[in-house]
């Protein structure tokens, strides 16, 4: 009996627009690195991130509503960096990186260190992209 021939995964090949759509999202979301790089590996509940909780580990810069925390993560998920976690019950409020979400961050992550700060003309094109594509 033969055994099978284990070959690598192909990766991902994304369209250039893609992937700067991406990138512009979420350096105009109000996340820092160390939530993306957690979300590497593991959910991340809505609730961990919302509030005085996610300036408390680092995942943002200031308090967040929950409200604004989840349309963020929402325009995140319909540009293709996260998902969103399911259980046997169905959704949950828990939230994971993409392949796209971990190559970018793991981009970032090794060359820069931090998410590289929006320019104007980025927060131009986010809003709208997001205004167009809100349905």
């Amino acid at each position: 009996m033969t055994s099978p021939t284990l070959t690598k995964p192909s990766l991902i090949s994304y369209p250039v627009n893609t992937i700067k759509r991406g990138e512009r999202a979420l350096r105009c979301s109000p996340f820092q690195l160390t939530l993306f790089t957690t979300m590497i590996n593991a959910s991340v509940d809505l609730k961990e991130i919302a509030t005085t909780r996610g300036l408390e580990k680092n995942y943002t810069l200031k308090s967040v509503t929950e409200n604004k925390v989840e349309n963020d993560l929402m325009w995140l998920i319909k540009v293709g960096i996260l998902r969103r976690e399911v259980d046997g019950q169905g959704i949950t409020d828990s939230f994971r990186l993409t392949p796209l979400g971990r190559m970018i961050i793991g981009n970032w992550q090794k060359d820069l260190g931090k998410i590289p700060s929006p320019s104007w003309r980025d927060y131009l094109f986010n809003f709208l992209s997001y205004y167009f594509n809100r349905r």
